[in-house]
């Protein structure tokens, strides 16, 4: 009996355990605004030379008023975020793991919570070799047991990259579409076989899902490899980003219909409405990113409070054939649960709430049908002329070598062409 017992309870801990994936990921519903990035520039892509003076900060929130042991590590991954398979011996400079020991507790809040910080590298935990790495946190070190990853970068750089951002090639995309031509210089390395050795990935705004993989150069030119076929590295431009400001909890921004503040914060937002027969018009966003901020504090990591934020949108010709998510890098546009909306089929509208920091928080909504395929403009509208960043970064594997290091990175922007 004791052994059932036993392989039943062993069963239930294994079940209860997260599948690790390798992407921006919150395991637990009471952890909220994890911030990563480059220290230099708050929001920032998370990427890092290797050795030098550059560094990444992590930050998140857990809800309540108790702390907890939270450790770390970070793993080795390729082009594809398939780990390396390497031991950390090999991709680590000191130790495998640490802990975070950097935590504050809210401050005059009505919804208590603990901040919590780290930087990397740091003196227990530094890398060796460029290329992809996971930042894992977890609980009283059990790897297993995540409450959040990461994805970052560390680039030595070694080759020269330069692109330019043109129309589609499509002339029916003309209007919408954003491609990217690129060259890569790669003097001074040793490149075999260039279909094999090297690989780029672009990314527009940082986003992993926007991620196209190039392997096969369109021309190889001496040391200088280009990519500018007709059908690669299109990119929908999409629309600038909505967004809510919650920076003042006592006076309604722009798009706010109203605040409560009782036991809890509520914000009601303006209903929303489709986009998709706009022209466009050019507003500033984050593209996609959020800042939290607090106009009645001193210091917004520790006195910016919650607020439950209601969203709603009315879409014209709604069905419960169709699903519609709220997303942005507040919670890493993940399509779950928790960005679902509700459909109401007597208003014929959507609705949403989520726990938000006070802050500017940029988000967009994406429309998915019945067979689960994700449409990211019919509800936002798609032009050429929206701003974006696109993040360029080259993947080398030398001779006989068992892993991808990155060794070039360029950041571009569609208004600095």
């Amino acid at each position: 009996m004791f052994v059932i017992l036993f392989f039943c309870l062993l069963f239930f801990v294994q079940k209860s355990r997260a599948q690790i994936i390798y992407d921006n990921r919150v395991y637990r519903p009471n952890i909220k605004t994890v911030e990563f990035c480059n220290t230099i520039k708050e929001g920032a892509f998370p990427i890092i030379s290797l050795n030098s003076n550059d560094q990444l900060l992590l930050g998140f929130d857990e809800l309540g008023s108790n702390t907890r042991t939270y450790n770390y590590t970070v793993e080795h991954c390729d082009a594809e975020w398939n780990p390396s398979r390497i031991s950390p011996t090999e991709y680590l400079q000191s130790f495998n793991e640490d802990r975070i020991m950097d935590y504050r507790y809210s401050v005059s809040t009505i919804q208590k919570y603990v901040h919590y910080e780290l930087k990397l590298p740091n003196r227990n935990i530094a890398p060796k070799i460029p290329g992809n790495y996971l930042l894992k946190v977890y609980e009283n070190g059990d790897a297993n047991n995540p409450i959040i990853t990461r994805r970052f970068y560390v680039v030595s750089p070694r080759a020269n990259v330069a692109a330019q951002i043109i129309p589609s090639n499509d002339v029916a995309l003309r209007q919408t579409n954003q491609k990217i031509n690129l060259q890569v210089n790669f003097n001074g390395m040793v490149v075999q076989n260039p279909y094999g050795d090297i690989r780029i990935v672009i990314m527009q705004n940082g986003r992993s899902e926007t991620a196209l993989l190039n392997t096969r150069p369109t021309f190889i030119r001496g040391a200088s490899l280009e990519y500018s076929d007709l059908n690669i590295n299109d990119f929908a431009g999409g629309n600038e980003y909505r967004h809510v400001d919650t920076r003042s909890l006592r006076l309604n921004s722009e798009h706010t219909a109203r605040i409560f503040r009782d036991t809890a914060n509520a914000v009601l937002l303006l209903a929303d409405r489709s986009r998709d027969q706009d022209n466009y018009l050019s507003v500033y966003d984050n593209n996609g990113g959020f800042y939290v901020r607090n106009q009645e504090g001193s210091d917004p990591v520790v006195d910016a409070d919650y607020a439950q934020v209601y969203f709603n949108i009315g879409i014209p010709g709604s069905t419960v054939d169709n699903t519609v998510y709220v997303v942005g890098k507040f919670n890493d546009y993940v399509l779950d649960q928790r960005s679902k909306m509700n459909f109401d089929a007597a208003k014929g509208r959507y609705f949403f709430n989520t726990l938000l920091k006070q802050g500017i928080v940029d988000y967009q909504y994406v429309l998915v049908d019945k067979a689960g395929k994700p449409d990211y403009t019919t509800l936002e509208g798609n032009h050429f002329e929206t701003e974006n960043d696109y993040q360029v970064l080259v993947y080398y594997r030398q001779p006989g070598a068992r892993w991808e290091e990155l060794v070039g990175y360029l950041l571009l922007n569609t208004t600095k062409r």
